[in-house]
């Protein structure tokens, strides 16, 4: 007798069914934020612990002194229990092979205050960016949470966080984890020698699964790349050999500080302005347009309200969704002002020549930077730069090194909006040789950076910038402008060369010259000479008309 399948119920599907925690679903997803690989791992590690330093240094008027050490966890075992050290003894080995690391950053900014630090480190989505609309490296509220999440589920080990506010004032330190089920830190209170030194500023320590690679995309190459992006910055890197490498800032100048601004009407969407005027502390939805949006005047929030048929004297929260879609194809109908551009605070193109020349030895450089454009409503700036010659490889494809708010992109090239303008632009029309679809090939290497209070990332772990029209648009004019200023330099280069190449035709040949005219007129040394060096300035001279 064949025994029948049991199906499940409407009621036992709905008993089984349960609400998940963002931390829950990133820790079954972390290759979403980065942690993909045990290489990646470790440049994602450092990367979001260096943003968030870099980003806390400069709002608080610091120019960064950031260090950056990865360390091998030595491994011994007592009985039955697993006793973890720092050193440079053998390493121990985790899941996959991966070995496990200590990733410190330490930084001389502001600090954390005390009741602050388990919330940044140990509740994901939680930070001060996300809801401001001004640009700075984190975003999301993600990073450094998710550093820390790494380290719980790879190594069972929580973050350490040391931070101090002041000379004054007195250091605390944390051992941070998450509760997976409700986002939440868990946190207590670590011990502080009473000798250890803690200076004003934030060290972030990590155990990680992961491991450190050299060459390519790796923490060294992320640092420097970083230091061209931020010339004002000093970095020190000592890797898990005990070799050290410092980047010294090439500029004592911190970047504008970068303002916040309001949404601008045109990059916001129907729910979102729904919910806007569902929020709003305006009593009228003419005050709502004026004192909520960036760039709208009172006439302007007039003759949106015209295009839409609503009184301005109407409460936001009583309008209606039909009178919302009216309102919403209002301003799709009034011209209105780009938003403002004070909250970006590009590199600039001396900063951007500074840090190519501190990384790169080249022997022409140039940079651009582009006027603010806006997509979906968002101000974002382009800028590029292109070193050349020098010591360059030149038979190796160029260099592209692509930046989002100051922070080098290392992975996902081939989806990024840089790529694909620096494969789409025609370096041929300046003399430089280039296959089809592929950037050029020769002793070049290129910057692209973008600076937006909202930079279009094609992931959570911010590898690649989305390919909007307006984005390609204007990286490719950067390029052009840049590439034009190379071409200009590689005919004078070939001009001089070929100036080069005549003179040494006459310096070859006239001392030949020289012996026949005085074997056949019978002159002296001394005439000989003379008149090989009228013959030499005439034919300068001539060879230049």
């Amino acid at each position: 007798m064949i025994k029948k399948a049991k199906y499940a119920t409407a009621e036992e599907m709905a008993a089984a069914q349960r609400e998940i925690s963002v931390a829950e679903f990133f820790a079954k997803n972390r290759h979403l934020l980065g942690f993909d690989n045990p290489a990646k791992a470790v440049l994602t590690t450092v990367r979001e612990a260096v943003d968030n330093s870099l980003d806390a240094c400069e709002e608080a008027g610091i120019l960064p002194e950031i260090h950056v050490e990865i360390t091998p966890v030595a491994a011994k075992k007592e009985g039955q229990q697993l006793l973890l050290e720092g050193g440079n003894g053998k390493k121990q080995k985790g899941f996959g092979g991966a070995d496990r690391l200590i990733v410190s950053v330490q930084d001389n900014g502001p600090g954390i205050v005390k009741e602050q630090i388990p919330k940044i480190f140990g509740k994901l989505l939680y930070g001060s960016k996300f809801h401001r609309l001004r640009m700075s490296r984190g975003q999301q509220g993600i990073g450094i949470s998710a550093a820390a999440l790494y380290s719980q589920l790879t190594t069972g080990q929580q973050a350490t966080i040391t931070s101090r506010t002041g000379g004054r004032s007195k250091p605390h330190r944390f051992r941070v984890g998450i509760d997976l089920a409700k986002n939440a830190p868990e946190a207590r209170d670590a011990e502080i020698g009473e000798k250890e030194e803690v200076p004003q500023g934030t060290k972030v320590v990590l155990e990680i699964e992961g491991r450190y690679q050299k060459h390519g995309k790796s923490v060294d190459e992320y640092l420097k790349e970083t230091a061209v992006a931020n010339p004002h910055a000093r970095f020190v890197f000592k890797d898990p050999d005990g070799n050290v490498t410092t980047h010294e800032r090439a500029s004592k100048e911190l970047p504008p500080p970068a303002k916040e601004i309001k949404p601008h009407p045109y990059g916001v969407e129907l729910g979102v302005l729904i919910n806007m005027m569902r929020d709003t502390s305006s009593r009228t939805v003419k005050g709502f347009l004026q004192t909520d949006f960036s760039r709208v005047s009172p006439d302007k929030a007039g003759e949106i309200l015209k295009h839409a048929g609503i009184s301005e004297g109407y409460h936001p929260k009583t309008i209606a969704r039909d009178q919302a879609d009216r309102l919403y194809e209002g301003i799709q109908q009034t011209k209105l002002m780009a938003p403002p551009t004070d909250c970006l605070a590009p590199i600039g193109e001396k900063q951007l020549v500074d840090g190519l020349k501190k990384e790169f030895e080249a022997e022409f450089y140039t940079s651009t930077t582009r006027p603010p454009d806006v997509y979906r409503g968002n101000p974002f700036q382009i800028e590029a730069a292109l070193a050349y010659g020098g010591k360059l490889p030149a038979e190796e494809p160029a260099q592209v090194l692509r930046f989002a708010n100051r922070v080098p992109l290392l992975y996902q090239a081939g989806a990024c909006a840089i790529s694909k303008a620096v494969a789409a632009t025609s370096w041929r029309n300046y003399n430089l040789q280039q296959p089809k679809g592929s950037p050029p090939i020769g002793p070049l290497v290129i910057v692209v950076h973008m600076a937006s209070v909202w930079v279009p990332f094609t992931s959570e772990a911010k590898e690649a910038i989305a390919s909007y029209e307006e984005i390609l648009k204007e990286i490719k004019l950067a390029l052009q402008e840049c590439g034009r200023r190379v071409g200009i330099h590689v005919n004078k280069s070939r001009r001089a060369e070929d100036e080069a190449r005549k003179r040494s035709y006459i310096d070859m040949y006239l001392p030949h010259i020289g012996i026949a005219l005085q074997q056949i007129l019978k002159l002296s040394d001394s005439e000989r000479e003379k008149t090989c060096g009228n013959l030499k300035s005439i034919l300068e001279k001539t060879r230049k008309v």
